[in-house]
């Protein structure tokens, strides 16, 4: 339907990211079901680009970065959703794993972007909390926060993607660092 529509398939990728920021402005005003419904309504979208461009044989370079960009701006507004969720709570402790987690999860897309570099040549896709599991991570403490009205559960979520994904960072470097060395480098 889109490609009949002719919808460029960046408008797809930036209406995704538009869904996730207001997604981001529900969490951060404590409307954890509504922001995590608007967040889950976000991630076709992010399949979608993809196949519209190639339905319309737009496949280029930019499409991807831009894809990849908008990617790191969408976990950045969750995370500081989640930031100012708990600033304004007076959560400090649990604002330092929000920030831990949005850190942690830029590491470990940018570890990547810069093993896969021409220069280094060293496809890195291991460990555990790649965009898939930390989004699934995201959607269920946020969702079941809203349904249960448990707070804990968003805590143990952060935390969890606060260790999961430095862990996984690390993880990325140490392979990296391996695999160069194996080939002598």
């Amino acid at each position: 339907v889109l490609v009949r529509l002719g919808v460029h398939p960046d408008l797809v990728t930036i209406f995704g990211l538009v869904l996730v920021a207001v997604a981001a402005v529900m969490i951060a005003n404590k409307m954890f079901l509504f922001g995590g419904i608007v967040l889950l309504l976000s991630l076709p979208l992010d399949a979608i680009d993809g196949a519209v461009a190639r339905a319309m044989k737009r496949t280029g370079a930019f499409g991807m970065v831009l894809d990849s960009t908008l990617d790191r701006y969408a976990d950045g507004f969750i995370f500081a959703s989640l930031g100012y969720y708990f600033a304004v709570e007076d959560r400090f402790d649990m604002l330092v794993f929000a920030l831990l987690a949005l850190v942690g999860s830029f590491l470990v897309s940018y570890v990547r972007a810069r093993a896969d570099d021409v220069k280094v040549g060293v496809e890195t896709k291991v460990g555990l909390f790649t965009r898939v599991e930390r989004v699934i991570v995201i959607l269920v403490m946020i969702l079941a926060t809203g349904v249960s009205n448990q707070l804990v559960i968003l805590d143990v979520g952060v935390i969890i993607l606060a260790i999961g994904t430095n862990v996984t960072a690390l993880h990325r470097l140490i392979f990296v660092y391996t695999a160069l060395k194996n080939r002598g480098e």
